[in-house]
């Protein structure tokens, strides 16, 4: 049947929830007066909605979906994969052969979740200073989990989803 979700399945990152966080990380750029790109990747790395602001570096917009693609893949934030490849530069330096996009580590990078099952990731770029990206993302985050029930990595902000799959 179609439009049935198999039981134990989260649904799916709608375009709403995408464009949702895309607002919420716009609105404290602005706040900010960092003009930024957003990019929301689904759980494959796919890109599914982008949002440059006026004034964002061209740049940017790859940016941004290069870290979300990353972090999807990977299923880590930005943090952490930032630590990983200091650690393992080797194995970083040869991943990039293996997918589409550029694998690319940095801040304001993070998995968005629904209950224990990745629904994608999201990442800021072209802050103007260290953190406005972290800032941004968290953000957005933010105005999302106030809705629907879709959350950043539980185990990278200690933010869980209380209502579930």
């Amino acid at each position: 049947m179609l439009g049935v979700q198999p039981k134990g399945m989260a649904m799916p990152l709608t375009l709403h929830e995408a464009q949702t966080l895309i607002s919420g990380a716009h609105e404290r750029a602005a706040e900010l007066a960092a003009p930024v790109t957003v990019a929301v990747v689904d759980e494959g790395g796919h890109l599914q909605a982008l949002g440059r602001m006026t004034g964002a570096p061209p740049l940017s917009a790859q940016v941004a979906e290069a870290k979300a693609a990353t972090v999807a893949l990977l299923r880590r934030d930005g943090a952490a994969l930032r630590e990983m490849q200091e650690n393992s530069p080797a194995f970083f330096a040869q991943l990039d052969r293996a997918v589409r996009v550029p694998i690319l580590t940095g801040a304001g990078a993070a998995l968005i979740k629904r209950g224990d099952t990745v629904l994608g990731a999201l990442a800021v770029s072209g802050g103007n200073v260290p953190g406005q990206d972290d800032e941004c993302a968290e953000a957005a985050l933010a105005v999302l989990t106030s809705g629907k029930g879709a959350t950043v990595d539980p185990a990278a902000r200690g933010i869980t989803d209380p209502t579930g799959p």
